[in-house]
């Protein structure tokens, strides 16, 4: 069906943005920052007025890591059940902002919570997509074991978006960590397989896989940078791009 919100002055139609849970706590060590929150929504209600179909993956990281828990010796599947209803947090609040703003949103949970949220249904998200709706994607698989980078890939399959947008609080991938070696040299393209094989971490590695075997792109971006959300969309060379 075609869409009933046609893309404008943009390089990719429909696309999947990956929020981590470190994107809503701003400058502060947890929780979330409300005005960072209000920024990120500021971007997104922008970029879809381009008319882009955007959906978003969130992680909860700001207020629970799972593996962190399991270290401290809770078990692992329950660990990862409490840290998948923590996106759920984020995905309500970012609903929150981009609501407040007149983007008409609808949140969609693997994980069935009808009171707050819808469960995810592809088909159902799809059409939001083609109203010209924002929809957020919260508790990640649904399943223990597997990240939110890999929800945010396997989503971005499942509507058919055509690249999945990474944001970090870097300018993208480097050849090493650029927090220890001053020399690291940020890559502006890779492939997926060099990604694996080199060990750079851009998303776990059943995502990359994943996304390797889709051929589904994906840019992987500073999201402290205002803008960037909208560059990527139109196309601009910005960050990495892993093809």
């Amino acid at each position: 069906m075609a869409s009933e919100h046609p893309a404008g002055d943009t390089k990719y139609k429909r696309l999947l943005l990956k929020l981590s849970g470190g994107a809503f706590r701003g400058p502060d060590s947890g929780g979330i920052h409300w005005p960072t929150v209000g920024r990120i929504a500021d971007e997104i209600r922008d970029a879809q007025a381009l008319g882009a179909e955007i959906a978003i993956v969130v992680g909860g990281g700001n207020i629970w890591r799972g593996q962190d828990a399991a270290a401290e010796g809770m078990e692992r599947a329950a660990a990862d059940y409490a840290g998948m209803v923590a996106t759920v947090i984020n995905a309500l609040a970012l609903q929150d902002a981009l609501e407040s703003r007149d983007v008409d949103t609808r949140v969609q949970t693997a994980i069935d919570m009808r009171e707050v949220a819808e469960p995810f249904i592809r088909r159902r998200a799809t059409r939001h997509l083609e109203k010209g709706r924002v929809v957020i994607f919260g508790a990640g698989t649904g399943n223990p074991f597997f990240t939110s980078d890999t929800a945010g890939v396997l989503r971005a399959l499942e509507i058919g978006a055509d690249v999945i947008m990474k944001a970090t609080d870097v300018d993208g991938v480097y050849d090493s960590d650029p927090d220890h070696n001053s020399n690291a040299t940020l890559l502006r393209e890779i492939t997926h397989l060099d990604v694996l094989n080199r060990d750079l971490r851009v998303m776990d590695a059943t995502a990359i896989s994943l996304a390797k075997d889709n051929k589904l792109p994906i840019i992987v971006f500073n999201m402290n940078v205002p803008g960037n959300i909208i560059r990527c969309i139109r196309g601009e060379s910005i960050g990495t791009t892993v093809q």
